[in-house]
């Protein structure tokens, strides 16, 4: 070979040669890039869950983790480890170790949805000082309410006389064990804006306590006392008390305070339950609903409600009574397996002789509410009849949605058939409750001309004008068929007694001008101040 061509045959293979890792570098660039991804999405996964971790810290358990408790949960390494505190905190807690129902678990979601719905203000209604009250000891026996304030008497503890007060309220338990009986708890709202603030100081509600002559005591007002000269103490300004002052006593005043914000005592030990079931094959035919109802970002109620006709039903006739009874066993498992709700329930149907075959056309109804995260579940539900031995099997995708803070959102869009308002009596936790209504689903959205269309769903997030602390928002509901608008209604947010950053809305729409057929509903929500928008829709037939 020539010299030349010995030249260009070595230029050309150190030319090869630097190209290699080029190309090495090339082909490894998108399994870098995916390998990011993948660390990428691992990264942002872990930080939902440490967020949704320490969301049911704060927000979740907040008022009823002991701090030691809170304390161990901080020092947890894992997010597995986490899981499984929440599990035994729920569990050393359950009243009924030896029943599958965990019901202080439900009766603290569903106390922390009521004051959603009832004490919101400025902020979420389980924030506020009513709200954390009703949180941890629930409704009061007894309310004195003075929502607008105005003209007081004052107890004779208190100084006596007459003068004008701010809104307030006070609550009283009969008893309230690690506190005593007859526990009186004062809220006042000085800035008239919704917002009560818990109290220790009598003298807090009174309007005119600095405006000089005016809102006397007995004593400042027939000796001719100056008001400057009232006894200070604790922060409470009170004038001379007149007769029995056992319960205007400082240190008792003080020691309540130290004591009603405490979270209860924990009465029972760690637990582990162990549930299994074997689903069966479909012989019991049924028809369920799930909906979801915010409480805070980190937890959501969902209302299972499951519909028997009682033509499939198996009646046994006993002094005249036709009796059915279905056993109902429901479990909710996490995508990791691991068993997040497990309840059993008995639906019983009595129908006397005279009434059984009219009945035999009607339906038996059951709900149960269970609180869960926002997550991906897998649903059973099994439903026994007990006199044929017949069952009905389930196997259903459960997705809970997330409700952001600060976000505008809607609850599930439920069309009932009965919604009404609760007597105080009668609030609580329980089927078809939610908050301080009762909300029966039309499981089949099947409606009679001659019954009401109850639509029933909350909104969560508005924003609240700065002046007012009142929202403002546009709330249409639209009915159609076939494309075409049937029926249509619009509200004003300031319009609504009820306003605030989240409502509950109600609507009865009368059916007897409707013609049978399928219907569509929208619901739709405009936050006039951040111009956002949002839509919940439905269907529903008319027969």
């Amino acid at each position: 070979m020539s010299r030349r061509g010995i030249r260009v045959a070595l230029t050309s293979l150190v030319l090869f040669s630097a190209t290699l890792p080029v190309v090495a570098q090339k082909k490894n660039e998108p399994k870098k890039q995916e390998t990011k991804k993948q660390e990428n999405k691992k990264s942002r996964e872990q930080e939902l869950g440490n967020r949704a971790l320490r969301k049911w810290l704060d927000e979740d358990v907040a008022y009823v983790i002991t701090n030691e408790e809170k304390t161990a949960f901080k020092a947890l390494k894992t997010d597995e480890e986490r899981e499984q505190f929440i599990e035994q905190f729920w569990l050393r807690r359950d009243p009924t170790p030896d029943t599958i129902e965990n019901e202080f678990k439900e009766e603290h979601y569903s106390r922390i949805a009521y004051a959603n719905e009832r004490f919101a203000s400025g902020k979420p209604g389980w924030k506020t000082d009513r709200g954390r009250i009703y949180i941890l000891y629930g409704k009061p026996d007894e309310i004195e309410s003075h929502p607008s304030g105005g003209t007081y008497d004052r107890p004779f503890e208190e100084g006596g006389g007459t003068t004008s007060t701010f809104p307030f309220e006070i609550w009283r338990y009969r008893y309230i064990e690690g506190i005593g009986n007859e526990v009186l708890l004062e809220f006042v709202d000085p800035s008239m804006s919704g917002e009560y603030r818990f109290t220790i100081d009598p003298s807090e509600k009174d309007a005119l306590l600095h405006v000089p002559g005016a809102g006397l005591t007995f004593d400042e007002e027939f000796n001719g006392r100056d008001k400057a000269d009232r006894l200070t103490r604790d922060g409470a300004s009170l004038g001379n008390a007149l007769g029995n002052t056992s319960r205007n006593n400082q240190f008792d005043r003080l020691e309540l305070s130290a004591k009603v914000f405490r979270p209860p005592e924990i009465k029972f030990k760690d637990l582990e339950t162990i549930v299994t079931t074997k689903l069966s094959f479909n012989l019991l035919p049924f028809s369920f609903r799930t909906d979801f109802v915010r409480v805070t970002e980190e937890s959501v109620l969902t209302p299972i409600t499951v519909l028997l006709q009682n033509k499939d039903l198996a009646f046994q006739e006993q002094e005249g009574i036709h009796r059915a009874m279905v056993h109902v066993f429901g479990r909710v498992t996490g995508i990791n397996g691991r068993v997040a709700q497990v309840f059993e329930d008995t639906i019983s149907q009595d129908i006397p002789d005279a009434l059984f075959k009219q009945q035999l056309e009607g339906a038996s109804i059951h709900q149960r509410i269970v609180p869960l995260r926002p997550g991906l579940y897998k649903l059973d539900l099994v439903l026994k009849d007990i006199n044929s031995g017949n069952v009905g099997t389930i196997n259903q995708r459960l997705a809970v949605p997330r409700y952001p803070d600060e976000k505008l959102a809607l609850s599930s869009l439920i069309l009932a058939d009965v919604v009404e308002n609760l007597p105080t009596t009668q609030i609580g936790s329980g089927s078809f409750i939610l908050g301080s209504t009762k909300v029966r689903p039309n499981v089949k959205d099947d409606f009679k001309r001659d019954k009401n269309l109850n639509v029933w769903f909350q909104v969560y997030n508005l924003k609240l004008d700065e002046a007012t602390h009142k929202p403002s928002a546009t709330v249409e509901m639209l009915i159609t068929r076939n494309g075409q608008e049937v029926k249509k209604m619009v509200e004003q947010a300031s319009e609504l007694s009820n306003a605030a950053a989240q409502m509950t809305l109600e609507k009865a729409v009368p059916l007897s001008e409707f013609e049978p057929g399928e219907y569509a509903i929208q619901v739709k929500v405009t936050d006039n101040l951040t111009k956002d928008i949002i839509a919940a829709p439905g269907k529903f037939t008319v027969r």
